[in-house]
Formats: C-alpha cells, sequence, structure tokens
C-alpha cells in the first residue's frame, strides 16, 4: 500500500531546489509555492508547470514546489502566503481557510458546475475573477488564475444505489460539501488528508467524496474503496493559484506574464487530464464498481442545491452576487441545450 504520507516521505529524500534545473545567479527571484495535492497528484496537477516556468525563466526567476502540507497544514497555507512564509500556493478558497467572502464557493460548491469547462467560463466572462480579484486584493493576497478538477464523486466500501444508502455514512469531504450533504444523512468528517486510505481501511470512514475516480486511483483510494458513485454533487472542483500580492507587486512584468501563461497551460493539462482519465477508467478500471441512483431520485439532490444557494446569498451581498451570477449562467446553459446541457 502506498499512502501519501510515504509520497511525501519520498519526496524529501530529494530535495525541492533540485526542481530548478539551471544554475541561479546570485540575482535569481526565489519563490516558494506549495500546493494543496501531494506528490502523486502533483505530477499532474501542478508540477509540470512549475517544471516550465523554471525552464523558460532561467536564473532570472526559479519557483520551489512543496507538496501538500511540507511547510505548513493545507489549513494554514493562506495565513503563511499572506504573512510572506510562502511566495504563493495553489489550493481552493475553501481547503485553505480563507477569510474573504468568496470562500464558500472554493472546491465544490453543490452544482455550480456540470462540467469543468463551466469554471473557466465562470471566471472569464461571467464576472468571477473582478470578484475574485477584490476579494483578495482586500487581504493582500494576488487572485492569479482559477480553474477546473476534477468532478466530487463518492468513493465507498459498501455500494450507494439509493438516497437512503448514504445515510450515516461517514465521509471524508470538503467543509461546504459536508454541510451540503448532511441532510442527506451523510455524517462529514474531517481528517489530515495523508490519513485517509488508512481510515478508510480501519472502518474510522465509509468513504470519500473528495474527487473523481481519477484521483481515487492516483493517490490510491481506488485500492480501499469498492464502490464509485456515478451521480456527482459537482462537474468541477474549483481552485485558483494565489501569490503574497508584496512578492506579485515585485516582479517585472514579463515575468509575471509567463507565470499566468504556465499556469493557463496547468488549467488546459488538467481539463484533458481528468477528462479523459474519468472516462477511461469508469470503462476500463478494475478496482471499483459503478453504482448509480436514479435520475428522479436525485433530483431531490439537485432541488436541495438551489435551498442551499440562497441559504448562502443570505449571508452576505458578495456571496448573493456570486449566486446570481451562478443562477444566471446555469439558466443559459440550461436555454443553450445540449451539449451544454442536458434534459
Amino acid at each position: 500500500m502506498t499512502t501519501r504520507r510515504k509520497f511525501i516521505q519520498g519526496a524529501a529524500v530529494v530535495p525541492a531546489a533540485a526542481l530548478a534545473t539551471p544554475a541561479l545567479a546570485q540575482s535569481t527571484i526565489k519563490w516558494r509555492l506549495q500546493t494543496y495535492a501531494g506528490a502523486a497528484l502533483a505530477d499532474h496537477v501542478i508540477k509540470p508547470a512549475i517544471d516550465s516556468f523554471n525552464k523558460i525563466a532561467g536564473d532570472r526567476m526559479q519557483i520551489e514546489l512543496f507538496f501538500a502540507d511540507q511547510l505548513v497544514p493545507t489549513g494554514e497555507l493562506f495565513q503563511a502566503m499572506q504573512r510572506g512564509t510562502i511566495d504563493a500556493v495553489q489550493s481552493d478558497d475553501d481547503s485553505m481557510a480563507s477569510p474573504t467572502d468568496v470562500t464558500v464557493f472554493g472546491g465544490y460548491f453543490p452544482f455550480a458546475s456540470r462540467y469543468s469547462l463551466d469554471v473557466p467560463v465562470l471566471f472569464n466572462q461571467y464576472g468571477l475573477n473582478e470578484i475574485w480579484d477584490e476579494e483578495y486584493s482586500k487581504v493582500g493576497v494576488k487572485h492569479i488564475s482559477a480553474g477546473a478538477w476534477d468532478p466530487c464523486h463518492f468513493a465507498t466500501k459498501d455500494p450507494i444505489r439509493s438516497l437512503a444508502d448514504l445515510k450515516g455514512k461517514r465521509v471524508f469531504t470538503f467543509p461546504t460539501a459536508g454541510r451540503f450533504l448532511s441532510q442527506f444523512g451523510v455524517v462529514p468528517v474531517s481528517l489530515p488528508w495523508e490519513d485517509i486510505e488508512v481510515a478508510v481501511q480501519t472502518g474510522e470512514l465509509d468513504g470519500i467524496a473528495w474527487s473523481g475516480i481519477t484521483e481515487d486511483y492516483t493517490v490510491g483510494w481506488a485500492d480501499v474503496t469498492n464502490y464509485f458513485l456515478t451521480n456527482n454533487i459537482s462537474g468541477a472542483w474549483a481552485g485558483s493559484f494565489f501569490a503574497n500580492m508584496e512578492r506579485w507587486d515585485e516582479l517585472p512584468d514579463d515575468l509575471k506574464e509567463l507565470l499566468k501563461v504556465c499556469m493557463d497551460q496547468s488549467h488546459y493539462y488538467r481539463q484533458w487530464w481528468y477528462w479523459g482519465g474519468e472516462a477511461s477508467l469508469r470503462v476500463n478500471g478494475p478496482k471499483m464498481e459503478l453504482t448509480t441512483i436514479p435520475d428522479e431520485e436525485w433530483a431531490t439532490v439537485e432541488d436541495a442545491a438551489i435551498k442551499f444557494w440562497d441559504e448562502i446569498a443570505a449571508e452576505s451581498p458578495t456571496k448573493a452576487k456570486v449566486v446570481d451570477i451562478l443562477k444566471k449562467y446555469n439558466a443559459d446553459m440550461v436555454k443553450a441545450g445540449r451539449p451544454y446541457r442536458y434534459g
């Protein structure tokens, strides 16, 4: 069994500075970036982009990459970045405990998206970029770029074929997703990420609602769960790249542009890696049996999500503005019809 803790221990053998292939000049700008992802997942969701940036930037700038919890716990990423202990972060708002009004929408906000392309469209064409920029500027952090990851499915030890099967299930999930799912009898459990695999093995957890099937296989969760529920509560995880505002402002414009380009390449990589992986592993993956809750029953979960959106919107004007955008966007997609939305 390979756990995320073992991946991190293995990664620690080789200094992160080894990522920087060029010889560093005395005046080289050096950043430290920590991702939410463990080493196995980071190989896909962040490392290729950082390697490309370092190769192109050469001795002008090098980014040292750290995996989940290597410098600080994931829940302390925002504070560490804000005070400059870490220069940059890759995470969702929810996981890094961002003190902003948009935090609840990071990660998996129930049914905000159906497909991974929904996320960049919401940010780049429907105004979320401007809202995120304003919110993070208030707290001394630069929101550089948002993108999509995998959808949110249940991976469980026992089969889930109806909503009744969810009742009493102890599930590791995101704070906002857990808050939403609790109305269906799910018991959200908070544990360190690296302990999840063992917690499922020992019976402390009944399942995981943290990712799609690509991630289940990549990080080892498919080895300890038996079933994969094809219904999801979100079509894509929404995450971002962030930087300490002072460090960002110190960069020359061309290096800022290079960072954006490499991060956009990272967003593109994940689009096809997750999209293809989700389909391929459903069809060819040997480790998990697929189960489905009937559409007419799952519709009650989708209806509950709209009520949940209204509850969130009532909490602040900024949250209400984001919810209005989500409603407008999803209404537009329904009107657009296939392939944007199916009945």
